[in-house]
């Protein structure tokens, strides 16, 4: 068995991780695992970062790349924002990334950036809209986007995080996408790893 392409797309709100999943999904045939896929179901029962809320996305992001990866899809794209300065998301990451070689697959990461202002206009796209009720809130997204940006490293390329060790270890791509559409930050991934081409597309 050949296993199964994990790409695990990272950066700040709203860069565009969820869009270029899923232009890269479309050029790949892999599946989009975005976080607000998990998130939102959850976020109906217990309140964000509350223990419950957290074990239960933690718990179903685990299986769901488990069963990925165990299954025959060509690859599974799964996007989220990493703190790079919190240990545990580095912790997280690197778990995913065992579950995927485990069963013979490769791993990559791609790490977005954009300008703050730009993302701020990306804050509220309808197909970002569309996917994550918990941002149609656009005052709270927004304040919660400048909180992140604030209180945490979400790109590299500034002072060395702990997480770096664990990039280092990959195949790593920085694309700034401040003035690239979806659909090009896409096609530049899935030229820089020789992703293979949907059949179907």
């Amino acid at each position: 068995m050949s296993g199964v392409d994990l790409v695990i797309i990272f950066g700040p709100s709203a860069v565009g991780k969820m869009a270029v999943g899923h232009a890269l999904c479309e050029l790949t045939g892999y599946k989009l695992f975005h976080n607000h896929a998990i998130i939102e179901p959850v976020l109906e029962i217990f309140p964000f970062g509350s223990p419950p809320f957290t074990r239960l996305v933690s718990e179903f992001r685990r299986l769901v790349i488990e069963e990925a990866a165990a299954s025959d899809l060509p690859g599974l794209v799964f996007t989220f924002v990493w703190g790079l300065d919190n240990p545990g998301d580095a912790d997280l990451v690197a778990s995913y990334l065992e579950i995927g070689e485990s069963h013979g697959g490769r791993s990559r990461l791609v790490e977005l950036y954009a300008e703050q202002s730009e993302r701020i206009a990306r804050n509220s796209t309808p197909f970002r809209l569309e996917r994550k009720a918990s941002k149609r809130d656009l005052e709270f997204s927004q304040t919660n986007l400048l909180e992140m940006d604030a209180k945490h490293t979400l790109n590299t390329g500034g002072p060395r995080t702990k997480a770096e060790d664990l990039i280092e270890k990959y195949d790593h791509l920085r694309i700034d996408n401040t003035h690239l559409t979806a659909h090009q930050t896409a096609e530049q991934i899935a030229a820089a790893f020789s992703l293979p081409a949907d059949a179907h597309h």
